[in-house]
């Protein structure tokens, strides 16, 4: 009677326990190949949660979604779920895998791990339940692809292509897909409204004959969309290509050399304000990521020592954080201290100003108030940062 009564207690209390319980994620460390093969072998969808450790809105989710009831009832009865940080493990690979460039991004996978739909950004439990909802349903983008891969490049196919592939921001194909729509058509496609807002929405792709072109003869462009329409798509177009010639795969990370040259070349050729600090801005990425940090601190100076360019204070922060925190040598660390150290005189003596803004944001926090922790770090010396600096 007595074991009776104890079993039927532990029985209630699991019931009660699974009544209660939030998203039920895979371990920590879980590869996304494993999720897969759990997804095989239980008919369920994956649902990957991509983060990183410095992202709020993905902390609010972790701390205030993921764990209420009534998502978890919902995810975990028809989802395998998992996390990965993408600054992590393969998280990096994963992430120029599937063009994951703002966090939180949210994806579903069918049980077979084909892409069937994501969003991004934060929401609350009853928003979520519902994003997660309608982008669960299989649009056939896999049977897409393969009409794509089998060479189908008639225009009906490519606009409906263009259309799925928006849906689940798969940027890199909707470059591949503009590109074809527009190839013989680089001189003609301004006085095409369709053709423009394929220019304008999906290419990105600077070495492509249409933004050639653009770039060196705008003005049929500009007069059908305006001129900071068209002087903002050139901006991005040459800005964001450098992070796409970074290529990571199997632990090793390289430079396309090859697109890189093209690039700064032609950036030249048409007399890009921006191109040194797109070149310089792209090997210290490069650098950070090889963790090859004497390379990273010489980019860094010759930014810093080039006339033509300023570094923002948040910006020169940033690049100072990763050597405090992973280089070894101590040389290094010593430049770096100095860079930051002149940078912080500078202020102090009024030849710069603090600065309170970001591009369009405006900085909640005092920047020149943690450059002497951030100095004092490199130094070797033990800083609290929860104390206010002198």
């Amino acid at each position: 009677m007595k074991k009776t009564f104890l079993l039927t207690t532990m029985l209630l209390l699991l019931v009660l326990s699974a009544q209660g319980q939030g998203m039920s994620f895979e371990p920590e460390g879980t590869l996304f190949r494993q999720a897969v093969e759990k997804a095989r072998q239980t008919g369920k969808k994956i649902f990957l949660d991509c983060y990183t450790s410095w992202c709020g809105p993905c902390k609010m989710m972790a701390r205030d979604v993921f764990p209420q009831e009534k998502v978890g009832s919902f995810m975990n009865a028809s989802y395998v779920n998992i996390q990965i940080d993408m600054e992590k493990g393969e998280g990096p690979e994963l992430a120029k895998k599937w063009e994951v460039s703002a966090y939180p991004t949210f994806i579903i996978f069918n049980s077979n791990g084909q892409e069937i739909g994501r969003f991004l950004g934060g929401s609350n439990a009853d928003e979520f339940i519902k994003r997660v909802g309608d982008h669960s349903i299989d649009k056939g983008s896999d049977v897409m692809d393969q009409r794509w891969n089998d060479g189908d490049r008639s225009e009906e196919f490519l606009y409906a292509y263009l259309e799925t592939l928006s849906s689940t921001y798969k940027h890199n194909q909707c470059n591949l897909v503009a590109e074809a729509l527009l190839k013989g058509k680089a001189e003609t496609f301004a006085g095409d409204e369709k053709l423009r807002n394929v220019f304008m929405r999906h290419l990105n792709n600077p070495l492509d004959p249409a933004f050639i072109y653009t770039a060196k003869h705008p003005e049929a462009l500009k007069s059908a969309v305006g001129e900071r329409q068209v002087n903002a798509k050139l901006l991005r177009g040459w800005s964001n290509f450098g992070r796409d010639l970074i290529i990571e795969k199997d632990g090793k990370v390289w430079l396309d050399t090859e697109h890189f040259n093209q690039w700064v070349a032609l950036m030249e050729e048409c007399d890009v304000p921006e191109r040194e600090a797109n070149r310089l801005n792209t090997l210290i990425q490069l650098a950070q990521r090889q963790k090859d940090w004497s390379s990273y601190v010489k980019y860094i100076t010759e930014y810093g020592n080039n006339p033509s360019l300023d570094v923002p204070d948040l910006d020169l922060l940033k690049w100072m954080t990763p050597i405090a925190q992973e280089c070894k040598d101590k040389a290094l660390r010593e430049l770096a201290a100095a860079l930051l150290q002149q940078r912080y005189d500078d202020i102090q003596n009024g030849k710069r100003q603090s600065q309170t803004r970001a591009g369009a944001m405006t900085l909640s926090g005092n920047l020149t108030a943690v450059m002497p922790r951030i100095i004092a770090t490199l130094k070797g010396e033990k800083v609290d940062f929860g104390r206010p600096a002198n």
